[in-house]
């Protein structure tokens, strides 16, 4: 697999090597003791940075941990070792391509992590683990532990595992509120591989924008990290994690000194919910935004660029319901201003769904108060007849409007019917599914709509088949799985 690209000329970090078969991910490290209380992994002073950080690293680097991961990759087709006269041959005289199928094969990779809570609790990247067979933590002194996955959230890249050990050592969670750009900073992980490795800087700046996802808010470091520092935590002088190394800027795929941390504020949210709930429940307010330029501020009579413009409201949405129109200007949320659209984005998503806030709007001039009660953005989804529910299966598919590719991040390019919502004891999340999937394919039939892979469906079920081979793409991979048909 190739590097995943979050934007053009930016890279998360990738995994190690391991035997001949590659895993590429990119994973974040939080050492702590528990994401909420921040663990008790005793104080270490204030490193005087003349003496170097050997007496930090000492203490911190047994809550640092190894991810190992197996995965069993997609079988794809292999055309004629690539020979375009064949493949024109069989194009024109068959109406499809030939392919030679490869068989599936065994994929292994290597990412970092961190120990949050003595009692096993370890975070890592979400893509780190997605999709693998197996999961395996290794600690400092080599003890290898199997993980179970407690909960993952894809839009933050976040996930906890939880493994039976004794005598673990958790690190504590600081303040990344409080860093500034110019502290001194400490990054360990697990790069190309190697295992245990220091390396140092600075933070650079704050509340980058990479364009990874909805909620990016990324703290800029020059500490380098490369392939497999995914998962691996960013220490302040304290010996407290600031961050979680999740991606580089690298035109060739090597460090270039310009990394990005998820700040250690938003990760203990994240954290804390997935321990409790297994998932991230986000208020969905149903709005397409805008930041606002100069020129944008000067035509609607702004007196200044802050706020959030609102370019589209969604049909039956709570934004709707609550009075919000094309043109508003949301200045405020929940009793908090809200400075751009990426902003208002966080405020909204950090809220639960059914949650009642206060939403204040520039309009002709005017402040304007309302009242909006949020729906759930993983499954409050404008109501249409193209909606399949399939309720033998625990599953209702919809079709990938633009609204679900812009609060996906799905490309333009990919087509399917996306499941908004799945029944934990039905049969397809005993197969693997889960809410948030993309259904590109069922059996050889190209899935463009709900009602595409309920003919799929039907023609398996008259063939008495027991099973249906569905592609699926979640996040930034994809994979056959096998949906049963009762």
């Amino acid at each position: 697999m190739n590097e995943r690209k979050v934007n053009r000329g930016w890279r998360t970090l990738a995994l190690s090597t391991v035997a001949s078969a590659v895993l590429l991910a990119a994973s974040i490290t939080l050492p702590g003791h528990s994401a909420t209380d921040g663990g008790p992994a005793g104080p270490v002073a204030n490193t005087d940075v003349r003496n170097g950080f050997a007496d930090l690293i000492e203490q911190v680097e047994p809550s640092v941990v190894t991810i190992e991961v197996n995965k069993t990759m997609e079988a794809r087709p292999s055309a004629f070792g690539g020979d375009p006269r064949a493949e024109e041959f069989f194009e024109r005289f068959f109406g499809q391509r030939g392919v030679t199928p490869r068989q599936p094969r065994q994929a292994q990779g290597v990412g970092s992590g961190f120990v949050i809570d003595e009692s096993g609790y370890i975070v890592t990247n979400n893509h780190v683990i997605d999709g693998a067979d197996t999961v395996t933590v290794r600690l400092i002194d080599g003890a290898e532990h199997d993980a179970a996955v407690i909960g993952i959230d894809a839009q933050t890249d976040l996930a906890l595992l939880k493994i039976d050990a004794e005598n673990l050592v958790a690190t504590r969670l600081g303040d990344s509120d409080e860093t500034r750009v110019g502290d001194w900073v400490v990054a360990i992980g697990n790069p190309f591989g190697l295992g245990g490795t220091a390396t140092a800087g600075i933070v650079s700046a704050r509340s980058r924008d990479i364009r990874s996802g909805p909620y990016d808010d990324y703290l800029q470091i020059d500490a380098p990290i490369n392939r497999g520092n995914s998962g691996g935590p960013v220490f302040n002088t304290d010996g407290e994690v600031v961050g979680v190394n999740t991606a580089i800027f690298s035109p060739n795929g090597g460090s270039v000194g310009i990394g990005f941390a998820i700040p250690v504020n938003q990760v203990r949210d994240i954290v804390d919910e997935l321990r409790s709930d297994g998932s991230i429940d986000r208020g969905w307010l149903g709005v397409q935004l805008q930041s606002i330029d100069r020129d944008l501020a000067d035509s609607l009579g702004l007196d200044s660029r802050n706020g959030a413009l609102v370019a589209d409201v969604v049909a039956g949405s709570p934004a709707q319901r609550a009075g919000i129109e094309v043109g508003d200007v949301i200045v405020g949320f929940d009793n908090e201003d809200v400075a751009n659209s990426r902003e208002l984005a966080r405020l909204v998503g950090n809220s639960d769904s059914g949650d009642e806030a206060s939403v204040v709007i520039i309009r002709d001039g005017d402040e304007i108060s309302l009242e909006v009660r949020l729906g759930d953005a993983a499954t409050q989804i404008a109501a249409t007849d193209q909606e399949q529910k399939l309720q033998d299966l625990g599953l209702t598919l919809a079709p990938l409007t633009q609204d679900l590719r812009q609060r996906l991040d799905i490309d333009d390019g990919i087509d399917g019917a996306v499941v908004v919502r799945i029944d934990p004891d039905g049969s397809a999340a005993a197969s693997g599914l889960r809410r948030g999937d993309i259904l590109m394919r069922a059996d050889r039939r190209q899935v463009e709509s709900p009602q595409d892979f309920e003919i799929a469906l039907s023609a398996a079920r008259k063939k008495g088949r027991n099973s249906l081979p569905v592609l699926v793409r979640r996040g930034e991979s994809q994979q056959f799985m096998s949906l049963s048909t009762g």
